[in-house]
C-alpha cells in the first residue's frame, strides 16, 4: 500500500506540473495564432483523447512527462514531412523569433509562477515555527553519527555558522551551509570555543536516506504527549502529561536519551519511573521489537511562532521558491567540481516518489510539488537541445545574428538532445534502483 501511495502522489504531482507547463506553451502559441495539433499529459500510448477545434487533448499511458505539438516546429515527434512543405502563416516557423521565444519560455514561466504561488500559500497558511539559537543552547545539541564523524559532540552549543551569528536553529542545518564551500561551525564546548570544519563533500553523506534528520538536533526535555491507541504506553497506563524520569534505573532527561534506551531494550519489558502531578510511580512497560512504546513527545523547549500577513508571505514564499533554484545551481557546481558524485546527488522518479513517503500528507505533497515545479523550471531552462532552454538559446542566436539555423541543424540538434535526455533518464532510473537495492 505504501508503494501505491508513493506512486499516486508522484503521478498526481507530476501530472499537475506537466499539465500546467505544457499549457503555458499551448496558451502562448494560440495567443500568437499558431496551430496546436496536440496537447498531452503523459507519453504514448494514448489512454484517452478528445478533439476540440484544431487541437487533440489527451492523456498518455506513461505519466512521466507530456508534450504539445505545434505545427511547423521540430520537436520530439521528429515530424520532418511537414517541414519539407511550404511554410504556412499559422506555423511556428513562420512567426517572428521573439514570438517563438515567448512560446518556448511559456512552460518555464508557468512552472515558476506555480512554484512561487505554492510557496506563498504554504508560508501564509503555516507561518513559521522554529527554535531560536538561545533556546537550543539551553541544553545544546544531540550529535548523530555523521555529526560525531566531523567532530561535533552531544552537548555542544553552536554559537556561529561560518563565522556569523544566527537566530534560527534551522539556519545551522540549512542547505546553504552544506552546499557552500569551506563551511564550519563555531561551538561552545564546556566553555571553550572550537571551530568544526564541514567537508565540502559532506552533503553526499548527508543525503543518504538513513542519515536524514539525524545529523544534529536539539536536546529536548519532554513530557508524554498524545498516546497511540493500542500500543504499550497506553496499555501500561502511561498518561498524557507524564514525565518519564528513568528506565530500569537509568535516568532520562531528554527525548534522545529515551530513544537510545528504548533502542537497547527492543522486545523487552522495562520499569519506567514516572512523575505525575508531583507523585512518583514505577510502571512495567513492554517495548516493541522496533524500540518504541507508542506516544508523541511534547517538547519543553519554547518554539517561536511567526504568522505572516499575505504581503509578508509573498516575500517569504518567493524567497523560498527561488532558493530552490539557487540550491540546484550550487548542487550542480559541487558535482562539476567533483565534490559530490552524480550518482549520490541525482534522483529519478523512484527517488522522488520516496521523498513523498508512504503516507498521504497534503502539507508535504504541496511542499514537494512546489519544489518540483521550481526544479522543472530550472531543468527545462538548461541550454540542452530538446529542452526549452536549448530551443531558447537557438532563438536568441537567431535574434542577435539575424540568421536562422537550417532545418537540418535543428533536426540534428533535436536528435542529440533526445539522446542526452534519454540517457540521463536511464541513468537516473538505474541509479534509483541501485540505491534502493544496495
Amino acid at each position: 500500500m505504501e508503494v501505491l501511495i508513493m506512486a499516486g502522489q508522484l503521478i498526481l504531482g507530476l501530472s499537475i506540473l506537466v499539465g500546467l507547463h505544457e499549457l503555458g506553451h499551448l496558451a502562448a502559441a494560440k495567443m500568437f495564432g499558431m496551430r496546436v495539433e496536440k496537447y498531452f499529459i503523459g507519453f504514448p500510448p494514448r489512454i484517452w483523447s478528445i478533439q476540440r477545434g484544431e487541437t487533440e487533448y489527451g492523456i498518455g499511458a506513461i505519466p512521466l512527462g507530456g508534450f504539445v505539438k505545434i505545427s511547423g516546429m521540430i520537436d520530439e515527434s521528429m515530424d520532418t514531412d511537414q517541414m519539407s512543405q511550404e511554410p504556412q502563416p499559422y506555423e511556428f516557423r513562420s512567426k517572428p523569433a521573439w514570438q517563438r521565444l515567448v512560446v518556448m519560455l511559456g512552460g518555464i514561466i508557468v512552472n515558476i509562477v506555480v512554484g512561487v504561488l505554492i510557496f506563498i500559500a504554504i508560508a501564509y497558511k503555516n507561518g513559521d515555527r522554529f527554535l531560536s539559537k538561545e533556546e537550543v543552547n539551553r541544553y545544546g545539541i544531540v550529535a548523530g553519527d555523521l555529526a560525531r564523524e566531523i567532530g561535533l559532540r552531544t552537548g555542544d552549543k553552536i554559537v556561529e555558522v561560518n563565522g556569523k551569528d544566527f537566530t534560527n536553529f534551522d539556519d545551522a542545518v540549512s542547505s546553504e551551509v552544506f552546499l557552500g564551500s569551506n563551511s564550519y561551525y563555531t561551538v561552545d564546548r564546556n566553555g571553550n570555543r572550537i571551530d568544526i570544519d564541514i567537508p565540502n563533500s559532506f552533503i553526499e553523506k548527508l543525503s543518504e536516506p538513513e542519515q536524514r534528520g539525524s545529523f544534529i538536533r536539539p536536546a529536548e526535555p519532554f513530557t508524554v504527549g498524545e498516546l497511540v491507541p493500542g500500543l504499550p504506553a497506553e496499555k501500561a497506563g502511561i498518561q498524557t502529561g507524564d514525565r518519564i524520569t528513568a528506565i530500569n534505573g537509568k535516568p532520562v532527561t531528554f527525548f534522545s536519551e529515551l530513544q537510545q534506551t528504548l533502542d537497547s531494550l527492543k522486545g523487552q519489558t522495562a520499569t519506567f519511573a514516572i512523575s505525575r502531578g508531583g507523585n512518583n510511580t514505577n510502571i512495567p512497560v513492554s517495548i516493541t521489537p522496533e524500540g518504541t512504546i507508542g506516544f508523541y513527545p511534547k517538547s519543553e523547549l519554547n518554539y517561536t511562532i511567526v504568522n505572516y500577513s499575505l504581503p509578508e508571505a509573498a516575500v517569504v514564499g518567493t524567497k523560498d521558491a527561488f532558493g530552490v533554484v539557487y540550491n540546484n545551481i550550487k548542487g550542480f557546481g559541487k558535482i562539476f567540481r567533483g565534490e559530490v558524485s552524480a550518482s549520490k546527488a541525482l534522483s529519478g522518479p523512484i527517488g522522488i516518489a520516496r521523498m513523498f513517503g508512504g503516507v498521504w500528507d497534503w502539507g508535504r505533497f504541496w511542499f514537494l510539488t512546489g519544489l518540483l515545479s521550481m526544479v522543472l523550471a530550472f531543468m527545462n531552462a538548461l541550454p540542452i537541445p530538446a529542452l526549452d532552454g536549448g530551443h531558447s538559446v537557438i532563438l536568441l542566436y537567431e535574434m542577435v545574428s539575424g540568421r536562422k539555423p537550417s532545418d537540418t541543424f535543428l533536426e540534428n540538434a533535436q536528435k542529440v538532445g533526445m539522446v542526452l535526455l534519454l540517457g540521463l533518464m536511464a541513468f537516473a532510473i538505474f541509479n534509483d534502483v541501485w540505491k534502493a537495492v544496495f
